[in-house]
């Protein structure tokens, strides 16, 4: 009422004029009891695009009130007429066998083929089981589809994705999946551009950045399908949303800088108005009005779900401990708190974990696996070593007396063993994301330490009964993921190759070989996904 106030005189004029057009366009087709809801529901439909959202509500609520039935049924009426028609005209027999076509694409179709349509029930039966056995079947094929793809990736990699283990990364993948489904079966259905506007690719973005780009474009897929079902422009809504999506994730990437996040926004926008353009042109006449309005809504569907994508994989991100490539970037910074007190403490582990970051890096980067994930890992993996830095030997001065020799090796071991437990409290007190904690715990893994080990034995008279060698073991776990796994094997070789001095290729390879033989025999790699 109150838009209906202060509306200009020129508009009214406009509105009105719009309704009765609306109003005549309804009338003009016999208009059935039973089909009277349905006719009213799709007068949003019949308005111009060049109205604004107001204005077409208010026609819709102006017209629809007078839509009304002008087709009646009467037994008597509808008898006579047939019995006219009987004797009238000699009767036709057309009959249909299994597989013939009725009617073929772009052929108009006459009064008996709507009527075999209707009598075959092609036309939009009432019994709606069959759209929801459609339905179903579409979503039982979406998620064979996703198994089997996954399925195979993994035999065919060995690499599983980053959800696959983590069921906090599934629940919030359904959650997130079902959260854009929903919200597209109420927004989409009898709207004309709501459906331009919705913004699908913020779902994709969203995806991508949180557990990788392979993700994202396979769910975005999932769910355009979906979200397009069932929509009067089915068929021009799934390239809409497909195209959009898959751009903006190719060029948001790794999702590094938030300046990628921008350029997906204008990828988005992009992709969608060049789809708009090639599918609405060659099927439009005059409305170049509404093709603007449709290319609007594109623009708009770009920076809305960039504007939703990046604060949510943040805020995700940090509320569920997931880790994102912002996020990595951000705390390896050398500003960050723990990297300046782990400079500040134990400047010898801190360079040893710098050169092990670059080695484990370039290692990721051949494999395929996370690269930025891995060095970031690699430089946090000995934070623990701040809490005893001169027991270190990368620490210690060179004239100084090394902090072991008077102890007890089974009291230097345990010295040694504790910085995975203290590099873990600090990991959780600077709250580094959690697939962090994987690296500082399983870059020893379950080995022991040789050298107060080889101490012990030697104490004992080689009698190795008289040694606990569990005294002398790391309480970690063995890697679980090829970026720890990389982890380990580079930590080894860069100690091994800082302490004896490899002086050709050929001694550098042999303790290469030697560091990876030792753990693939202590059977520190059996659950790392490596090949």
């Amino acid at each position: 009422i109150e838009y209906l106030l202060a509306i200009s005189s020129t508009r009214w004029d406009t509105v009105q004029a719009e309704a009765l057009n609306v109003l005549e366009q309804a009338m003009r087709n016999p208009i059935r009891s039973e089909e009277l809801e349905t006719v009213r529901q799709n007068i949003p439909t019949m308005v111009s695009f060049t109205l604004t959202e107001a204005e077409t509500a208010l026609v819709v609520a102006l017209a629809s009130p007078f839509v009304a039935a002008n087709s009646f049924y009467s037994p008597e009426l509808t008898q006579a007429a047939r019995q006219a028609a009987r004797d009238a005209v000699p009767p036709v027999t057309q009959s249909y066998v299994k597989g013939q076509s009725i009617v073929s694409s772009g052929q108009v179709i006459s009064a008996a083929d709507f009527e075999a349509l209707t009598e075959l029930g092609l036309i939009r039966p009432a019994d709606q089981t069959i759209e929801y056995i459609g339905a179903g079947a579409l979503v039982l094929l979406a998620a064979a589809f996703t198994s089997m793809y996954f399925y195979r990736r993994q035999l065919t990699t060995n690499a599983p994705l980053p959800m696959v283990n983590d069921l906090r990364g599934l629940i919030l993948l359904a959650l997130l999946f079902l959260l854009f489904l929903a919200g597209a079966r109420v927004v989409l259905p009898n709207r004309t551009v709501a459906p331009y506007l919705y913004p699908i690719p913020a779902f994709g973005l969203l995806v991508s950045a949180l557990f990788g780009m392979e993700s994202g474009m396979i769910f975005s897929l999932l769910l355009s399908a979906l979200a397009a079902y069932g929509m009067p422009d089915a068929l021009g809504l799934l390239p809409y949303y497909v195209l959009g999506s898959f751009c903006g994730i190719l060029v948001l990437g790794q999702a590094r800088r938030v300046g990628n996040f921008l350029g997906a926004a204008v990828a988005i926008a992009g992709a969608s108005t060049a789809m708009l353009v090639a599918y609405r042109l060659p099927f439009t006449t005059t409305d170049w009005i509404g093709v603007a309005t449709l290319i609007g809504a594109a623009v708009f569907s770009g920076a809305a779900s960039t504007s939703i994508a990046l604060p949510a994989q943040y805020l995700l991100a940090q509320f569920l401990g997931l880790t994102t490539a912002l996020q990595l970037l951000e705390i390896s910074r050398p500003d960050f708190p723990l990297l300046k007190y782990f400079l500040q403490r134990a400047p010898g582990t801190y360079q040893h974990s710098l050169q092990v970051a670059n080695l484990a890096e370039q290692a990721a980067e051949r494999i395929h696996a996370d690269g930025l994930l891995t060095r970031v890992g690699a430089i946090f993996h000995d934070i623990g070593k701040t809490a005893n830095p001169l027991f270190f030997v990368e620490n210690q001065p060179p004239d100084e007396i090394d902090s072991h020799k008077d102890l007890d090796p089974a009291i230097s071991a345990e010295t040694i063993i504790r910085h995975v437990a203290d590099g873990l409290e600090l990991a959780k007190k600077y709250r580094l994301p959690r697939r962090l904690h994987d690296f500082i715990v399983e870059h020893h893994g379950t080995l022991i330490t040789r050298y107060q080990y080889n101490a012990a034995l030697e104490a004992a008279g080689g009698h190795s009964d008289q040694v606990d060698i569990e005294k002398f073991r790391y309480s970690g776990r063995p890697p679980r993921s090829r970026e720890t796994a990389l982890l380990m094997l580079a930590d080894g070789v860069e100690a091994r190759v800082r302490a004896e001095h490899p002086k050709d290729d050929d001694e550098l390879r042999a303790i290469v070989r030697s560091v990876i033989e030792y753990r693939q025999q202590a059977g520190q790699l059996e659950n790392a996904p490596l090949t």
